[in-house]
């Protein structure tokens, strides 16, 4: 891993108030409820009540959908809300993880795969608390400008080969890192990448300085 640096209510449309059916003063006026209601005969008066009653009744408690659009579709949309909400959820835990992307790459001609780690929470975690590494796998750290690139192996259980390559893709040097050990493992020059491996992979397939990685 890498050493952490410095270590509706509209008007003229009814609405329910307190279990009862409020009709605006614009349709009514009355001086007490069942009074005089100006120039609507009382028998309308009860049938345009009930109307309004049954429609009342009849709206959903759930929020608005505009004029035109039915109240039923808003439980699609608030299920899509949902979907969604949850989706950018399990983006940010991947990201707080600091999980990384898979890639090939190739190390002097031989094909290797790499979880590409290329933002701060990667290169931190880079391969703490692995078990084992597959033949041909290892992690690529990418940095966006050439530096003098350090890293140690805490809570790192499997030992591995480091090694540090510059922006052209050319290999500068191979170190050699013991699990659980803060010891500091630097560059000797600045490096745009760092590529580990498990111990003994470069030696076994004759990799050395100068030979160069592709991207």
């Amino acid at each position: 891993m890498e050493v952490p640096p410095g270590y509706l209510t509209g008007r003229g449309e009814p609405k329910r108030s307190a279990g009862r059916v409020v009709v605006p003063e614009p349709l009514v006026r009355r001086r007490a409820f069942g009074g005089e209601v100006s120039g609507i005969h009382d028998r309308s008066w009860r049938l345009t009540t009930g109307l309004f009653l049954g429609i009342a009744i009849g709206i959903p408690a759930c929020g608005e959908s505009g004029d035109s659009e039915p109240a039923r579709s808003a439980p699609a949309v608030v299920a899509q809300d949902r979907v969604a909400d949850q989706e950018d959820g399990m983006a940010a835990d991947t990201e707080r993880a600091g999980l990384a992307r898979q890639t090939r790459i190739r190390v002097a001609g031989r094909e290797v795969t790499v979880e590409v780690a290329d933002t701060p929470d990667a290169r931190s975690q880079g391969l703490m608390h692995r078990d084992s590494l597959p033949e041909d796998y290892g992690m690529l750290f990418v940095y966006p400008e050439e530096q003098i690139l350090s890293f140690w192996m805490r809570n790192t259980r499997i030992p591995l080969d480091i090694a540090f390559i510059d922006r052209s893709g050319f290999i500068l040097e191979i170190q050699h890192m013991e699990p659980h050990d803060d010891t500091s493992h630097a560059s000797r020059q600045p490096a745009m990448y760092a590529l580990e491996l498990r111990s003994g992979w470069f030696e076994d397939h004759g990799v050395e300085p100068g030979d160069r990685v592709e991207f």
